[in-house]
C-alpha cells in the first residue's frame, strides 16, 4: 500500500488507517490541484475527495465488516444488535457517519 498522501486528506486517511484500511491511491489532476485518494481494507474501497461540492456532509457510509465488535472497541462504541447485523456508528470531524456493520445469519 501507499504512504499517507500529503493531502487535506491526510488526516483521514490516517484516522481509516485506525480501523484497518491502508492508502491505495491519489490522484490529480495537476500538482497543486485538490487530491483525490482511495483507501482500501479488503475488498472495501472507500474515495476521499478533496473537490469542492463532491458531497455536502454529513453523508452516511455503511462499510460491511467481518467482525463489528473489535472495531467497535477501537473507538470506545458498543455494537447494537439489529435483525440484519450488529453494527456501530461514528461520525468523521465532517459529521458523516460511518456505519460497520456485521452480517447476521438470519
Amino acid at each position: 500500500m501507499l504512504p499517507i498522501p500529503q493531502t487535506q486528506n491526510a488526516a483521514e486517511v490516517q484516522r481509516y488507517r485506525h480501523y484497518g484500511f491502508e492508502a491505495a491511491f491519489e490522484h490529480r489532476f495537476k500538482s497543486l490541484l485538490s487530491a483525490y485518494v482511495g483507501v482500501k481494507r479488503s475488498d472495501a474501497e472507500i474515495h476521499l475527495s478533496e473537490h469542492t461540492g463532491d458531497i455536502a456532509p454529513p453523508g452516511l457510509l455503511c462499510i460491511w465488516v467481518d467482525a463489528a465488535e473489535p472495531l467497535a472497541a477501537l473507538s470506545g462504541a458498543t455494537t447494537d444488535e439489529m435483525s440484519w447485523a450488529e453494527d456501530f456508528e461514528i461520525a468523521d470531524p465532517d459529521g458523516n457517519r460511518l456505519r460497520f456493520a456485521e452480517p447476521t445469519a438470519g
